[in-house]
């Protein structure tokens, strides 16, 4: 049973950074990819972050730049730094992990990230 346990959020004011962790636990397959999704109210879930395990990485256009995705294979964990946010990147942010297996696909329960103005 794949498990994805999510560091907590938090409130940061805009232009602030903070950082995100999520440790997946139960891989057996090996990891394929790793990333990170958010959804905010009213919104649908969309990418913000995703490395797959050779290290590529693509990025929402509304992140590049200021968000950054790494992986730490040994320890099957994935980390997000958010830096210089901004209100719109308000948001409930999911961890997801894909195994080398088809349809092997994992969520976290999602954490809070709130930017004020």
């Amino acid at each position: 049973q794949v498990q994805l346990v999510e560091s907590r959020g938090g409130l940061v004011q805009a232009g602030g950074s903070l950082r995100l962790a999520c440790a997946a636990s139960g891989i057996i397959f090996g990891i394929k990819a790793m990333g990170w999704y958010r959804q905010a109210p009213g919104k649908q879930r969309e990418l913000v972050a995703r490395m797959q395990s050779s290290g590529s990485t693509n990025y929402a256009d509304s992140v590049k730049g200021r968000f950054t995705i790494s992986m730490d294979n040994a320890k099957s964990t994935v980390y997000l730094q958010m830096n210089s946010l901004k209100p719109e990147d308000t948001a409930v942010y999911y961890c997801n992990v894909q195994q080398n297996l088809p349809n092997s696909n994992y969520w976290g329960q999602g954490t809070q990230v709130t930017v004020s103005s």
